[in-house]
């Protein structure tokens, strides 16, 4: 059964404009347990408030069941909440964590990572044919905050910053991680 649009159809706060669907709230709270750990349906549904997402318990409840989120221990013992994985293994997993998704980043860098090249707030990444969109996939993930989205293709992708003159220091900072795995 489709759910009635709200009256208010966007958050204007100082996050992302999120649309009041159940498909964008899904992709949220995918999102939110991917990046921190969240303990209890409360604390998920005060991010979710934060973000302009206002959710009863019910429908959160729902939501969770709906993406097969399940409780898992992280690794300090913590029963926290985690959605099954995309694409092949499908094995929800703790969020990594800062360190672990830089890591990563630098890691695929070093390994695709042909050019970058800034201009205002878009940095143009080249990579070998057929890396770009595996690449931009690692990057979103990663949950940059100084990125707002990527775009890509079969072997370029774009990456816009959130600051308007920010470009030069993101292409800089994956050459620099590149750099460092080497």
């Amino acid at each position: 059964m489709p759910e009635a649009q709200e009256t208010e159809p966007f958050h204007g706060g100082g996050g992302p404009a999120v649309p009041q669907t159940r498909t964008a709230r899904h992709r949220r709270i995918v999102d939110i347990l991917g990046r921190q750990p969240v303990r209890s349906q409360s604390q998920l549904a005060k991010l979710l408030a934060d973000d302009g997402l206002s959710v009863t318990q019910a429908t959160l409840s729902r939501d969770l069941d709906e993406l097969g989120a399940v409780k898992i221990r992280n690794t300090g013992g913590e029963l926290i909440y985690a959605v099954p994985s995309e694409g092949g293994d499908r094995t929800p997993r703790a969020p990594l964590g800062e360190s672990a998704t830089e890591a990563r980043m630098g890691r695929l860098a070093a390994e695709l990572l042909i050019s970058a090249e800034a201009s205002a707030n878009l940095v143009v990444l080249r990579t070998p044919p057929g890396a770009a969109q595996f690449f931009a996939s690692a990057i979103d993930q990663a949950g940059v905050h100084e990125i707002i989205g990527t775009i890509a293709g079969d072997d370029t992708l774009l990456l816009i910053s959130r600051d308007p003159g920010g470009g030069q220091a993101l292409a800089d900072h994956l050459l620099r991680l590149a750099q460092k795995e080497r």
